[in-house]
């Protein structure tokens, strides 16, 4: 819950200097991109979350979204397929990509930094392999798909609220049920905490480890889609890239340790706003673009600093407690 309020903390205080130094921060079209933005990549960062909290890393997460990205509308356009074919392949892909690393780990024993890395480099190359590196559009005639991205819904607020948003709460809620309400939450925690203890304590590890990944590679591959639609081009060899230091950075920066064992949902939600007020910031008070991924890596890196003093300060005070007992 601290770090919850301090995270919350930071994200007013990045609102309220960017607003003071630039007014256009609070106009109604910049709130409902921020919402907007904020949702898609919140939707990959409940991914990045489940993967973190039992110790692991999926640093596939953008080739993912780029393949996913490029496959749809080349279905879709290039071979007619129908949509409801087209998003069922889609899915499948999506499935095996975690289901292959899910494996890879457990039962080969490979490090998930390896397994994803590689993934990072194999579904790019695909990506750019099956579309012959060329753009890929929608084009007209799937307005049905674009409604779940492009729309806005008003509700008597003086912003209207992007589609997206209801969709990442919907996906959000029932992360926070999975992980907090649930038997299979419990056990996920308990093995990134310690996974044989876990183990020995009966818990499927394995199949908890499998799961863990085939949710990150579907809500990547969710994400793939909805960036694809939101941007209605795409190019294969761009589409989604570097987007894993988005979802890893709002994960850790909502909570959840590198460590594994710890998480939370609403954290991560407000880690995802936090990186794109900052982006946003970045554009609005005039700072140069470049240095937009170094402001990342700051603050991931603050991130995983402060995580890791925290944990120290427990663990000494908890010491302390147990010699005066």
């Amino acid at each position: 819950m601290k770090k919850i309020l301090g995270i919350l903390a930071l994200l007013i205080v990045v609102c309220a200097f960017t607003s003071i130094s630039n007014p256009t921060f609070l106009k109604p079209t910049n709130i409902e991109q921020l919402l907007h933005r904020t949702s898609l990549f919140g939707i990959i960062s409940l991914g990045a979350a489940f993967v973190i909290i039992t110790s692991g890393i999926d640093l596939s997460i953008g080739s993912v979204i780029g393949l996913t990205g490029a496959v749809l509308p080349m279905l879709l356009v290039k071979y007619d397929w129908s949509v409801f074919s087209a998003l069922g392949l889609v899915g499948l892909i999506a499935i095996g990509i975690g289901f292959t690393h899910g494996l890879l780990i457990t039962k080969l024993k490979l490090q998930p930094f390896v397994v994803t890395l590689c993934g990072l480099l194999i579904y790019r190359g695909l990506a750019r392999y099956v579309t012959e590196d060329r753009n890929q559009r929608f084009g007209a005639g799937y307005e049905s798909l674009k409604w779940f991205v492009k729309t806005k819904i008003d509700i008597g607020l003086p912003v209207s609220i992007p589609v997206p948003v209801f969709i990442f709460l919907g996906l959000a809620a029932l992360s926070w049920i999975l992980l907090n309400r649930m038997v299979w939450g419990r056990h996920l925690l308990a093995l990134g905490r310690n996974e044989q203890a876990a183990r020995f304590s009966g818990i499927a590890t394995d199949r908890l480890v499998i799961m863990a990944y085939v949710i990150c590679a579907c809500l990547a591959g969710l994400g793939g889609i909805m960036f694809a639609l939101d941007q209605n081009t795409v190019q294969p060899s761009a589409h989604g890239n570097f987007y894993e230091l988005y979802a890893i950075a709002a994960a850790v920066l909502g909570g959840c340790s590198l460590r594994g064992g710890e998480g939370s949902i609403v954290g991560v939600a407000i880690g995802a706003a936090l990186m794109r007020v900052l982006y946003n910031s970045i554009n609005l008070l005039g700072i140069r673009s470049e240095l937009e991924f170094a402001i990342i890596g700051i603050v991931i890196l603050g991130g995983v600093i402060t995580d890791e003093l925290v944990k120290r300060f427990a663990a000494s005070q908890r010491l302390k407690a147990a010699r005066k007992a």
